[in-house]
């Protein structure tokens, strides 16, 4: 396998409070070949221009899309725009909603609202220009796409030499100098065994570090791989008997025990007010996901 050199460009939004360090882009580097994970939304595209021009990237080979939510895919018609020999790779359950994306753009207003506002509207992607391929060459590098569903039906993963690129199958995680925060990101339609099988297909990829969509690189998949799965079970565990229980308020019985339980969640505490702000937020879209589920049953 090719060695490959990798760089996170952060994607912030100043316009939405505690939407920093939180969406990123990979550049992805080999000998001679140059590609994009998960490009980011339109807002953000000159910030990822000006770092592949930092970086002497003049030709772009592939633009890879492990979703198509717009938070990862929403600028890919506009980079793919400045780099007319690149293509673009994605689930083929998501191509038609990137060749005409005005479904994609009203769903995610109606959705996000002000955040999608601040992302910006989706450019459409060529139909010419965008695939599915589960093995794919993109200049001197060989793409293996990873059928991986339960943060979003048309989730893929992408093992790039070395590199796992896990998009949101294992959740969303930070730093801090206590440790990872991680969190499942599993909003509404969520399906546990769904998310669970997927996991397992993520941690039989052979790689040896696993860059993620929100956020970071970890350099040991085997451990976070089983922590994340450990962690899916917790949080359903504990939605499924407070669901049972009658709690109430019902989330708010969930996030406590979850803060007392989960030692990698209840780092929340430790990152700086905006972004627990943004933190509560994305966890309740992800427990929506567990109480639908669990109501479904």
């Amino acid at each position: 396998m090719p060695a490959v050199e990798l760089t996170l460009v952060d994607l912030d939004q100043p316009a939405l409070e505690g939407f920093r360090e939180f969406i990123g882009a990979w550049i992805v580097r080999g000998p001679d070949s140059a590609l994009v994970v998960d490009p980011g939304p339109a807002s953000t595209i000159p910030v990822l221009l000006d770092a592949l021009a930092a970086q002497g990237v003049r030709r772009l080979d592939g633009v890879l899309l492990t979703h198509i939510h717009i938070d990862h895919a929403g600028g890919a018609g506009l980079l793919l725009e400045r780099f007319p020999a690149a293509r673009a790779l994605c689930h083929s359950k998501g191509i038609p909603h990137l060749v005409d994306p005005e479904k994609l753009w009203r769903g995610s207003r109606k959705l996000l609202g002000k955040v999608a506002e601040a992302y910006g509207p989706i450019a459409p992607v060529p139909e010419d220009r965008i695939g599915f391929a589960e093995n794919s060459r993109m200049g001197g590098l060989t793409v293996v796409a990873i059928d991986t569903p339960g943060h979003a039906a048309h989730h893929l993963c992408y093992q790039v030499g070395g590199v796992l690129f896990a998009g949101e199958v294992a959740g969303i995680g930070l730093d801090t100098p206590e440790g990872p925060y991680r969190r499942p990101a599993t909003p509404p339609r969520f399906q546990y065994e769904v998310s669970r099988a997927s996991l397992e297909a993520a941690s039989a990829v052979p790689a040896h570090s696993v860059c993620l969509g929100h956020r970071g690189r970890v350099e040991d998949p085997a451990p976070f791989f089983a922590a994340a799965r450990d962690q899916l079970d917790h949080w359903v565990a504990v939605a499924r008997r407070h669901l049972e229980a009658g709690s109430a308020p019902w989330h708010e019985a969930v996030v406590a025990e979850l803060l007392a339980t989960d030692p990698m969640f209840a780092r929340r505490r430790t990152l700086a007010p905006d972004i627990q702000a943004r933190e509560s937020y994305f966890t309740g879209n992800a427990l929506q996901g567990m109480r639908e589920y669990l109501e479904a049953e």
